[in-house]
Formats: structure tokens, C-alpha cells, sequence
């Protein structure tokens, strides 16, 4: 179904076909955060019906910083050597901003992190992302 999503995309907005490994780390990582913020929504939206403020609390104890380097810390054993390049480059990244709420070492974690769910979605590997963020979230 995603393959179709992104297809869909292409064609509707003539989107040229660009091979995901010329993006850059923090692309990726901003494309992966709304790919990982979406699937949390759904998740918790799918365990029952609440309050909008119930929801946000609830879904940012999984959206933030420290949660994401705990998540990548957990994963790192079932990543395979793509995939932990993909993370290496994503938290190596020299970013613009600073963590707010977040320690440094975490901060580039999650961006790692967040760079290999962007990668693995512009790929079209959803059924991958599901896999790590499943295997992720039972730690939690």
C-alpha cells in the first residue's frame, strides 16, 4: 500500500524518481520525523477514542528526543549494515539547531533514527519501519 502512497504522489505531482541515497542525512531525518510522528498518531488514535490533549501527552512520550535514542539504542542489534550507515550519517549530521529538551547525545540519536525511517519510507520499506518500530516500542 505505501509503494502505491508514493507512486500515487509521484504521478499526481510529477515528482522525479531520485535515488533515496543522494539525500542528505538531515532530509531524510526531517521526512522520517513526520513518517515516525504519523505512525505513533495512528497507533494511539487506534487504541480509543480521546481528548486531543490526551492524545498529545500520550503520543509524546514516544515523539521526542530520548524516546527515539532509546528506540535506536534497542534496534542497533537487528540493523543491517545499510541501515546502520543510514543512522551513522543521520546522527553525524551538523544540524542548525539544538535539542531543547534533550541531551546532545540523545538529540543525534533520534536524528539518526529518524534519518533511517525517512530513508526506509522513501524507499518504500514501510513493512521495515513497522518491523523496528514494533520490535522499538515493546522496550518502551
Amino acid at each position: 500500500m505505501q509503494e502505491n502512497f508514493l507512486n500515487l504522489l509521484k504521478e499526481e505531482f510529477q515528482l522525479p524518481n531520485v535515488d533515496v541515497r543522494t539525500y542528505s542525512p538531515l532530509a531524510l531525518a526531517y521526512i522520517g520525523d513526520g513518517v515516525f510522528d504519523i505512525i505513533i498518531r495512528t497507533i494511539i488514535v487506534g487504541q480509543g477514542n480521546s481528548g486531543s490533549h490526551d492524545l498529545h501527552v500520550r503520543v509524546s512520550k514516544y515523539v521526542n528526543a530520548g524516546a527515539q535514542a532509546n528506540m535506536i539504542e534497542t534496534l542497533m542489534m537487528v540493523l543491517d549494515e545499510e541501515e546502520i550507515a543510514v543512522y551513522k550519517r543521520g546522527r553525524n549530521a551538523k544540524t542548525a539547531t539544538t535539542a531543547k529538551n534533550a541531551s546532545i547525545q540523545d538529540y543525534r540519536k533520534a536524528t539518526g533514527f529518524e534519518a533511517l525511517v525517512g530513508y526506509l519510507y522513501l524507499q518504500g520499506r514501510l513493512e521495515r519501519i513497522i518491523e523496528l518500530l514494533k520490535l522499538g516500542l515493546k522496550q518502551k
